[in-house]
């Protein structure tokens, strides 16, 4: 809980900072590439975060990865405080908070369908633009198939779960003849 909470309080900063510049966007892909960076190669992780590594060597190592991301130095100088700080190891979260915070400022939300069998392109846009004109919002959504719903789909956006699936019918179909 407490590095969610640390994580917003640095993305936050850098969100700001980036609306100034209008470079929230970049700077939010940039740290996303650095996150995943951090997923696919735990070595650079520990590099920034082992305090064995003075912190010199670990400021270098940050540095060379700001130079690879080709970041600006309102970015760079934001990497490199994450390090004094020792706080490189909510990179990722701080990543993750950044995106939220960019998918606000452009009324965007995500979402899933889940469905009993693989939907075509025509239905999934159909239900996207109901979504969205349910929720007011630009959706991306996610699809999975899950055959134990029976039929029917179960959306999710955000907070609203829009259930149809045959399986939930069933269910309080079920339960209504059980009250009886």
């Amino acid at each position: 809980m407490r590095q969610t909470i640390l994580a917003r309080r640095y993305a936050k900063a850098l969100f700001a900072l980036g609306k100034e510049q209008e470079k929230f966007e970049s700077y939010s892909e940039t740290l996303s590439a650095i996150g995943k960076l951090y997923v696919d190669t735990p070595e650079i992780g520990d590099s920034l975060t082992n305090p064995l590594y003075p912190l010199e060597a670990r400021q270098k190592v940050m540095a060379k990865i700001a130079e690879i991301v080709k970041a600006d130095t309102i970015l760079t100088s934001f990497l490199n405080l994450v390090v004094e700080k020792k706080r490189a190891g909510i990179l990722p979260d701080i990543a993750d908070e950044m995106q939220v915070m960019v998918d606000q400022e452009q009324n965007i939300s995500h979402g899933s369908v889940v469905s009993a069998i693989e939907l075509d392109d025509a239905l999934m846009e159909k239900i996207q633009a109901a979504l969205e004109k349910i929720t007011g919002k630009n959706v991306i959504l996610e699809t999975q198939v899950d055959p134990n719903i029976i039929g029917g789909i179960i959306a999710k956006v955000g907070d609203l779960v829009l259930d149809g699936s045959i399986r939930t019918q069933l269910n309080g179909l079920k339960e209504s003849i059980k009250g009886r």
